[in-house]
């Protein structure tokens, strides 16, 4: 019988540091279906992102790249007022460093999904969009998927631009009435007990989801994401895959745009 629906689930890798957590990163590896990178703007360098590209493809896991403002202090969390000739040469940097790594392993960035606040930004539409958009064009194989929150308005810049996109929900995030994530200093922001992240997954995966104050959200995910960082980001991802096949879906990386 053939699948209800397919599914990537993905996680942000290669921000890692320490031995434990570059282990919870290598055991993400064996549960999700894409990698997205980190290159250097928030965490990452040329070590970690060979060995995390080769870990990935170890795993059968597809590459994407993680890009950020170039902001390692703030984990590039924070808004930065900075050039967009600046902002696109230091992402046309991290996103040339990842290309070359993995064409030294043997395959493409498939994806981009850019990090904390810069995937806020680039989420509005404006002027950062088009920033990201065109160093895709110059550094990225032909129809690279870009990843952006379900529902923001650069879903519709993105077709209308013809740039494949991927919309993305978080298994492991609050959401707020409007459809965006609660802020990480307010509690419960991040959610740490894996049965209630593999509930988010699955009502996220068909398309409904409640809000922090109950609030009934429809949003279309294309992929799903599970932080490494986040607590428990193993078990959380063990009981999230385990949940969305049970239900009758494919966990599965999507084809090239």
């Amino acid at each position: 019988m053939s699948p209800s629906r397919t599914i990537d689930l993905n996680a942000d890798l290669g921000e890692a540091t320490d031995p434990d957590g570059v282990e919870v990163e290598r055991s993400l590896l064996g549960l999700v279906t894409t990698a997205h990178v980190a290159c250097g703007g928030h965490a990452g360098n040329a070590d970690t992102m060979t060995a995390t590209v080769r870990a990935a493809l170890e795993h059968g896991v597809r590459v994407g790249a993680h890009p950020s403002y170039p902001d390692t202090e703030g984990f590039g969390r924070r808004p930065m007022d900075i050039d967009r000739d600046e902002l696109a040469r230091t992402l046309s940097e991290q996103l040339r460093a990842l290309a070359g790594v993995c064409a030294e392993a043997g395959t493409q960035i498939a994806s981009v999904k850019a990090h904390g606040a810069l995937y806020g930004e680039v989420a509005k539409g404006g002027a950062i969009y088009l920033v990201l958009r065109a160093v895709m064009a110059a550094e990225c194989p032909y129809r690279t998927m870009l990843v952006l929150p379900s529902g923001c308005p650069a879903t519709a810049a993105a077709l209308r631009d013809d740039v494949p996109a991927l919309e993305e929900g978080f298994c492991d995030r609050a959401y707020r009435a409007d459809g965006s994530l609660v802020a990480r200093t307010e509690p419960g922001a991040v959610l740490a007990d894996p049965e209630e992240a593999a509930g988010q997954a699955l009502s996220l995966a068909r398309g409904a989801l409640a809000a922090s104050d109950g609030t009934l959200l429809t949003l279309w995910v294309d992929t799903l994401c599970i932080h490494g960082d986040s607590p428990g980001a193993v078990p959380m991802a063990t009981a999230v895959r385990h949940v969305l096949e049970d239900s009758g879906m494919e966990v599965l990386a999507p084809a090239p745009g």
